[in-house]
């Protein structure tokens, strides 16, 4: 495996689509990084920003499954989320709906591939898609960034105890 490197999550919205691409790699095999997406045990560990709590109500990560989870700070639900998992294969790609409770006309279809970089390194490429322009806009301006970046440092953190 290689030396530890410091992993770039680039977060970039294409000016004509409504679609956001998150693209970061992984010092990680493809089973584990994929592993870490559809295990709710794992999944509440590093998801979201450092200062939240992720508590998994439902998590069943497989073709036709669904999610519900809420996110807590201080005691107190700061926001729900939920979303189907339209296709779940195995260590390649994961498929699924998500949508932000406090706005629930707004759903985006997410797509995530997992891409064995060899020497025990993965990237993991997300695309969201949404409705319209205006909602990718305030996805971007939610703050979302932060907690996908501190997400990802904290599945790193996860990774490397193995």
């Amino acid at each position: 495996m290689s030396a530890k490197t410091k992993n770039e999550t680039r977060i970039e919205a294409d000016p004509a689509l409504p679609t956001i691409t998150i693209t970061r790699e992984f010092d990680a095999p493809r089973d584990r990084v994929y592993r870490a997406w559809v295990d709710p045990n794992l999944v509440k560990q590093w998801l979201g920003p450092r200062d939240i709590e992720m508590r998994i109500e439902e998590w069943d990560a497989r073709t036709g499954g669904c999610y519900r989870y809420t996110a807590w700070r201080d005691g107190e639900e700061v926001a729900a989320f939920y979303g189907s998992f339209h296709e779940a294969r195995e260590n390649e790609r994961l498929v699924q709906t998500f949508t932000y409770r406090g706005m629930p006309d707004g759903v985006s279809l997410e797509t995530m591939t997992f891409t064995d970089l060899g020497d025990g390194r993965t990237r993991v490429t997300s695309l969201a898609v949404v409705d319209t322009m205006e909602a990718r806009e305030a996805m971007l301006a939610s703050g979302m960034d932060a907690g996908v970046i501190q997400g990802y440092e904290q599945l790193d953190e996860l990774l490397a105890k193995g």
